[in-house]
């Protein structure tokens, strides 16, 4: 049975934006992120969180931090009794430092390749799904993926929405203060499949 999907953007949105999260002590969860994603557990929404990770073709970081950021989320998580569907990430980037990800990918937000990969994996009710995040290009995948786009003020978000969003083609759907509410929002506005 077909399950519709909240695509969440990670830095910025689940977690504090520091730039690079180049050491796991520069991980900080956002206030609300357990709850927020434990209502998408509870309304049958799966949560998939995905985010681009430059900082790896760069030479940055080493694919390995990426991994233990995000088993340091779900071990976090896991003792709230929240879950996290999956976690796809971008590690490439066009004239990288690092030659395996030095690619112009189709995987980089706010190109589709992260969502494709979850449509892959999962059988996702598309016309009942989101996208979440903090930048622009997050609204971008939304639009690309004909998917509504929240924009939250956290992270980039105020920034962003002030400068960025008036000179862009594309708008959000909604604009929440934080992923809590931005989940609240959602499941609200979905309509269960009665379109």
């Amino acid at each position: 049975m077909k399950r519709p999907a909240v695509f969440i953007d990670r830095d910025g949105t689940i977690n504090e934006q520091m730039g690079y999260i180049n050491h796991i002590s520069r991980f900080v969860v956002l206030p609300g992120t357990a709850e927020a994603l434990r209502l998408l557990n509870e309304t049958g929404f799966l949560a998939i969180i995905v985010t681009n990770q430059s900082g790896v073709a760069r030479g940055y970081f080493p694919i390995e931090l990426v991994d233990e950021v995000h088993n340091h989320l779900r071990n976090m998580l896991e003792k709230e009794d929240v879950i996290i569907d999956d976690i796809l990430f971008c590690p490439h980037y066009p004239k990288g430092k690092v030659e395996e990800h030095d690619l112009d990918c189709n995987c980089r937000k706010p190109r589709p390749g992260l969502i494709e990969k979850a449509c892959r994996k999962f059988d996702i009710d598309m016309a009942r799904s989101y996208v979440i995040g903090d930048r622009v290009s997050d609204i971008e995948l939304a639009e690309t993926c004909h998917l509504k786009g929240v924009l939250v003020k956290t992270g980039y978000g105020k920034g962003d929405l002030e400068y960025v969003l008036p000179h862009s083609r594309v708008k959000p759907f909604h604009v929440a203060k934080d992923l809590l509410a931005a989940v609240r929002w959602l499941v609200e506005d979905d309509t269960g499949g009665k379109n």
